[in-house]
């Protein structure tokens, strides 16, 4: 019963006719033929021209973007530089780099849009993208990368070029805040030195008064740069920490200069006195000078006792005002007055002392002027020497005051013979005398000096 069965299955199964695979394969090679040729009949199986064009265009694209990023990124580290210099310098410099920084920023504009308008004009990943499309868009991304280096390049020169403007800029941001911080240190301690020096029962009303004055300049401190510029601030930082430095010293210094007043006040003092009695010697010098020489010797001394007696007097006064201004602590009065005594004091010294020195002059030339002719023609031939070394003739303008001072000195001499000879008028000529040598020598030394240089 099961053979005829199978028998009959195999025998009811329809036998395929010649060719007939092949038409039944037909339709399945045509759907892949459809498929293979999409797009117009630019791409091909496994690749070809086409794609490689496209890939062509990507690589360029994404070379192009590659180039953006660097330019942008570029850009923004350049701005904060140039942010840094325009925020410290206000120099011609600094505003021109900013002002060519600007122009960059419109050229790197014009190369972004560029770029920009190269990748929206291209949709690369389009199945039906043609190899003309491809390589379009090839070329324009490769022009638009160009552009974006070469500006990149353009900047990059730029950024270097500010090198010393960006290294000024970061010096004085990196001074800001300790400068402002040592303000405040030296504020601080002339507050504190100032406080001592009260404590120890002293006026210092003058320094308070100064310490106070800087107290708006440290609230501008406190407001900032950001409100009032860097290098304002720094200036401002500089001032304060000079002007509260020179009050701490002399607060710190106060005690030794009430000490220093009051040795002044004993001193002056006593050399005040001191005058009052040589002042009183000079009247019978003078009474000397008139008694053995002409009147042209001593008439220029003969209101030096009361001029000196005068001169005493109001030292005298001035020296109450200054105990006074010490016994109130105000400690540049004081000092002003004691200054005003030492002047009178010192004039007074020099015009007593001079009706001594005149006399004693006189004497020793009186009795011997040949030692002060010989003086003088001894400092005039050293001129002459000085002039003719290494020298046939002597230059005239040296030569010429020579001659003069030598004559000169022979009408001195020759103004001594006589009875009652002018003692003084023979010493202020050859005093003259000398010192014309003495311009001569100065004067040769000099350009021979400048001659070995």
């Amino acid at each position: 019963m099961g053979a005829p069965t199978r028998r009959s299955r195999t025998a009811s199964r329809p036998a395929l006719l010649p060719g007939s695979l092949t038409l039944a394969l037909l339709p399945l090679l045509v759907a892949v033929a459809s498929a293979s040729f999409a797009g117009g009949g630019t791409r091909r199986w496994f690749g070809g021209r086409g794609e490689s064009v496209r890939a062509d265009a990507q690589a360029a694209k994404d070379a192009a973007a590659a180039a953006f990023y660097e330019l942008d990124s570029a850009q923004r580290d350049l701005r904060i530089s140039i942010e840094t210099i325009v925020a410290v310098d206000s120099s011609p410099a600094a505003r021109r780099a900013a002002t060519d920084f600007e122009a960059f920023g419109q050229r790197i504009d014009e190369v972004s849009h560029q770029y920009i308008g190269a990748v929206d004009a291209h949709d690369l990943d389009r199945d039906d993208l043609e190899t003309s499309a491809a390589a379009r868009a090839r070329t324009e991304l490769t022009a638009a990368k160009d552009a974006l280096d070469r500006t990149k390049q353009d900047l990059d020169r730029f950024s270097q070029g500010l090198g010393p403007l960006l290294d000024k800029a970061e010096t004085q941001l990196a001074r800001l805040a300790p400068a402002v911080e040592r303000a405040r240190q030296t504020l601080l301690a002339a507050s504190n030195a100032l406080d001592a020096v009260r404590g120890a029962g002293l006026k210092a009303d003058d320094l308070a008064g100064r310490l106070a004055a800087l107290a708006p300049e440290l609230t501008k401190l406190n407001q900032g740069a950001g409100q009032h510029g860097v290098p304002d601030t720094l200036q401002r930082a500089d001032r304060v920490v000079r002007d509260a430095e020179a009050v701490r010293a002399e607060a710190e210094r106060l005690p030794e200069r009430a000490r220093e007043i009051d040795r002044r006040l004993v001193s002056l003092r006593t050399r005040a006195q001191a005058l009052t009695t040589r002042s009183e010697q000079v009247e019978p010098v003078l009474s000397e000078l008139r008694r053995r020489f002409t009147a042209a010797c001593w008439q220029d001394l003969q209101r030096v006792p009361e001029q000196a007696a005068e001169s005493v007097r109001q030292a005298e006064t001035k020296l109450k005002e200054a105990q006074r201004a010490r016994e109130e602590q105000r400690w540049p009065d004081a000092t002003a007055r004691l200054s005003t005594v030492r002047a009178l004091l010192n004039s007074t010294d020099e015009a007593v002392s001079a009706a001594g020195d005149r006399l004693r002059r006189l004497n020793e030339v009186s009795k011997d002027p040949q030692a002060e002719i010989e003086r003088t023609r001894f400092a005039v031939r050293d001129a002459q020497r000085l002039a003719m070394a290494g020298r046939q003739r002597p230059d005239p303008q040296h030569a010429r005051p020579l001659d003069e001072a030598v004559a000169r000195l022979d009408r001195a001499v020759a103004a001594l013979e006589g009875r009652h000879p002018d003692y003084w008028q023979f010493l202020t000529e050859t005093e003259a005398v000398r010192a014309t040598a003495a311009r001569v020598v100065a004067r040769i030394r000099e350009e021979r000096g400048q001659g070995a240089v």
